[in-house]
């Protein structure tokens, strides 16, 4: 059981990783950066909150560091955006970008949401169970933290300080996820339910 919910954890860090990478991709591909320009947004936009985590929770190196899967997974998103849209630079401005960003919107609130549990259960794992402020905490800065490094980056306000209910729902989802399991719910059903 417990080895069918480490990969259960590993699937959810993925898809977040994803999406989030696709997003700092997309803005960096938007704001005309180079290669390593959108390698670096898609990278620090995916792991950029985790890293903020592992820091707060005394975690060193961030976990990121040691599982570099994480890191991997973000530039190789990224650099199938550059390609994708490098070698078809007619999706830019068409009506696919419009079915992308729909695509982008659905995949970020699923990153936000594996990756605000996430931190919550990072915290609990590092044995700060006692102190549900903290945990909230963790999972709203790991789930909104590297969307704002990523805008910090372009020079715009953070997204999360312009549109609410983006840290709202991160704040909403690790509560939840804290109060489900002091409930006794089981760990991936409050997963699902924060």
């Amino acid at each position: 059981m417990r080895e069918l919910h480490i990969h259960f954890i590993f699937i959810v860090e993925m898809i977040g990783t994803i999406a989030f990478a696709a997003s700092g991709a997309m803005i960096a591909i938007r704001k005309g950066l180079d290669l390593f320009g959108i390698i670096m947004l898609g990278t620090i936009t995916a792991v950029g909150g985790g890293i903020i985590r592992d820091v707060i929770i005394g975690r060193i190196p961030p976990n990121t560091f040691v599982k570099p899967v994480y890191i991997i997974t973000a530039i190789l998103t990224s650099s199938i955006l550059f390609l994708l849209f490098y070698l078809r630079p007619e999706l830019d401005g068409s009506q696919g970008i419009e079915t992308y960003e729909r695509i982008l919107n659905l995949f970020d609130a699923i990153g936000l949401g594996a990756f605000t549990v996430l931190g919550s259960g990072a915290g609990i794992n590092a044995g700060y169970e006692k102190y549900p402020f903290l945990l909230v905490f963790l999972g709203v800065a790991t789930g909104i933290g590297g969307g704002i490094l990523r805008d910090i980056m372009v020079g715009e306000i953070p997204y999360v300080l312009k549109k609410q209910i983006y840290a709202c729902a991160s704040l909403a989802g690790a509560i939840l996820y804290i109060l489900l399991l002091r409930i006794r719910i089981s760990d991936p059903a409050a997963m699902l339910g924060g």
